[in-house]
């Protein structure tokens, strides 16, 4: 059985992620033309959008890699974001652009900016390639986004269930009978 055979359908191709990464890369060197940019992904889910993106980046740009997790019980965040590996770099004198794979309630985002805001970087913005403003808790938006999607399972391009489906291609959702076992 192929992974294809899980998801209910196609929201957003490899061909329009290709097209739209290409955009951002070209706004994004733009933009932090002649500036100290630093690309810092969230693992794991935006590990295939930052390689994607670094490579359509024009200017030097240097990269880093931290993983948080907001725990509480079950599957509810509790607004507590622990840091599980924490950046390599100083931030001093940086312009820090967090590189993520979606936008969803941005509690854990809205937590770990400020946390970043007190190693004195000259900016921090955000980028997304997907952003569900329906499901938003937090007062946050990102500075740069590919896809606005609905409030559906969506699998593929680093997102996951359960570990499965990152390495898809594209954006899908995930049908229900998959993850309601």
């Amino acid at each position: 059985m192929s992974m294809h055979d899980d998801i209910q359908e196609i929201l957003v191709s490899e061909a329009e992620l290709k097209e739209k990464v290409t955009q951002l890369g070209e706004q994004i060197s733009r933009d932090y033309a002649g500036k100290n940019l630093l690309l810092v992904s969230i693992l794991k889910g935006s590990v295939v959008f930052m390689a994607d993106l670094m490579r359509a980046i024009t200017i030097p740009a240097s990269i880093d890699f931290m993983v948080v997790s907001s725990y509480g019980a079950g599957t509810n965040t509790s607004g507590l974001v622990k840091i599980v590996k924490d950046l390599d770099q100083n931030l001093a004198g940086k312009d820090v652009l967090i590189v993520e794979d979606i936008l969803d309630t941005g509690v854990t985002l809205s937590k770990l900016k400020p946390m970043l805001e007190l190693r004195n970087p000259n900016s921090i913005r955000i980028c997304t390639i997907l952003d569900k403003p329906s499901r938003r808790k937090a007062d946050i938006t990102a500075d740069y986004q590919g896809f606005a999607v609905p409030d559906e399972f969506v699998v593929g391009y680093g997102l996951d269930y359960d570990e499965k489906y990152r390495n898809l291609p594209f954006v899908g959702v995930l049908k229900p009978q998959v993850y309601q076992k």
